[in-house]
């Protein structure tokens, strides 16, 4: 039984992987900021850590870890006021990142499993999907933050022999998602009529699942040591396959009308929303083959099941709670 350490693990995707990794046998450390707030896994050990930043002590945090999973990030902003948010990304994904690896390996931890995200690639795959060995391409703070985070592990990992471990997802969604798409949930429970009929990109997805199950494959496995790898579900679905497939986990019905592309990203530029509409429009596809080459992992879940569980998470709690509203 190894003792594993959790950054963000009362978070959306850290809220799924702590039962997967009690259910492996493992002993659970969740770290968390705020002493109140606890994850849903009554059997994990809850401890105190401080904030992710240039100055952050984690030694305490990660004293007994044999493997830390830094989940735990500063994601997109939809309204950033800080006053320089590329420094702020640096601070917390960047430089947060780096004294927490640095820590785990003072603290004799064997292992740094790091989710960065498949943005570090770039944002358009339509030439062909993104691979590991792609140069990468980040077109925004984060994405810029992330690649920084995971160069800073390799020199750590080269210092130290601290084995460290990079997972590139694309958008993960399931059992408490927020975000795009939770928004995607509520436009299709409402089954309001979509301008979206005409777009014909490529988007890879993942189930919460299917990344806890990826991550609990990397704890051990010695061909993934100094490895990263991208993940998706297996396949990839166009913008209006996706709400199509959405409305019918949520037995809503779907209607879709035709606007040209072109058109609706004029509208989006026009209204200060040109990323938003990149994630509708753009093609953005991973090739997941060296991971199942690698570990000879393929996903568990199939995408129709993580969206069908997602539906009913939607329809059981999020309804209750306003989401749908």
């Amino acid at each position: 039984m190894s003792t594993v350490v959790v950054t963000g693990g009362t978070g959306f995707i850290g809220q799924a992987l702590c039962p997967v990794l009690r259910a492996a046998g493992h002993r659970v450390v969740v770290t968390t900021r705020n002493a109140g707030r606890s994850p849903s896994d009554s059997g994990v050990v809850v401890r105190t850590s401080p904030e992710l930043g240039p100055e952050s002590d984690w030694r305490a945090a990660v004293a007994d870890a044999d493997v830390v999973v830094h989940l735990a990030a500063r994601t997109h902003v939809m309204v950033d006021r800080a006053a320089d948010p590329a420094a702020e990304y640096r601070g917390v994904n960047t430089d947060g990142t780096r004294r927490l690896a640095e820590a785990a390996a003072h603290a004799g931890a064997r292992r740094f499993v790091f989710l960065s995200t498949a943005k570090v690639n770039g944002e358009d795959s339509s030439a062909a999907p993104y691979r590991e060995t792609d140069p990468p391409m980040p077109l925004d703070a984060y994405a810029s933050s992330k690649i920084a985070a995971e160069r800073a592990l390799t020199g750590i990992r080269a210092e130290t022999g601290l084995e460290t471990v990079v997972l590139r997802p694309p958008l993960v969604y399931g059992r408490g998602v927020r975000g795009n798409f939770l928004v995607l949930l509520k436009l299709c429970e409402r089954a309001l009529p979509l301008p979206l009929a005409g777009i014909a990109n490529r988007r890879s997805l993942l189930y919460v699942g299917n990344l806890a199950d990826a991550i609990l494959r990397c704890l051990d496995a010695p061909e993934a040591a100094g490895e990263t790898f991208l993940l998706r579900d297996g396949e990839d679905v166009s913008t209006p396959e996706l709400v199509r497939r959405v409305a019918g986990a949520l037995g809503r019905p779907c209607r879709l009308f035709q606007v040209p592309p072109t058109a609706l990203r004029f509208a989006a530029r026009m209204a200060g929303r040109e990323e938003s509409a990149g994630r509708l429009l753009d093609t953005l596809t991973v090739d997941d083959g060296k991971i199942r080459r690698a570990l000879a992992w393929t996903p568990p879940y199939p995408m129709a099941e993580g969206l069908r569980e997602t539906a009913q998470w939607f329809a059981s709690q999020a309804r209750s709670e306003g989401f749908g509203e």
